[in-house]
């Protein structure tokens, strides 16, 4: 007979013995250079710099579209500054964050504004052929040749 309280069926296991949580760290200082995480803040700072010559170099004819790209340039090209020194000057060993999910969290929401940017961006070189009125004599294009093409770059 059992003691009273007691149950024939033994404890369910501790999911926890069974699943440990993954040990994946980044590395800080130049290390990080040389994982796949530095090489993609590299080039996001890298191309952001370039989107941002690019479309400031041109006379913006639809301030709202450009503007939202020149914000999405420009925020992203700070944070992901911001990001890399976090590794390289070691604060990520003295923050208790997740890196991992954190490095992943930031380039796949980088990457969701980054194609916002690009999708208005190319919206608004695909309009380069439509005239832009002025009164009713004078007609001209949004945008010239020269900034046709540095748009088109900008896209890319």
């Amino acid at each position: 007979m059992l003691p009273r309280g007691a149950s024939s069926m033994p404890p369910p296991p501790n999911p926890a013995a069974y699943f440990p949580q993954p040990q994946v760290t980044l590395p800080s200082g130049l290390e990080i250079l040389r994982t796949y995480s530095g090489a993609v803040i590299f080039l996001e700072i890298l191309f952001g710099t370039i989107v941002w010559i690019l479309v400031a170099s041109t006379r913006v004819p639809l301030p709202l579209l450009q503007g939202w790209v020149m914000f999405v340039a420009v925020t992203a090209w700070f944070l992901s500054i911001v990001f890399l020194c976090v590794f390289l000057f070691g604060y990520a060993n003295r923050i208790a964050v997740n890196w991992n999910q954190t490095d992943f969290l930031f380039h796949g929401a980088t990457f969701i504004f980054y194609f916002g940017a690009f999708l208005l961006q190319a919206a608004t070189t695909s309009l380069h052929h439509f005239p832009r009125k002025f009164n009713s004599t004078t007609q001209e294009t949004i945008l010239a040749d020269h900034e046709y093409n540095i748009s088109i770059a900008a896209s890319v």
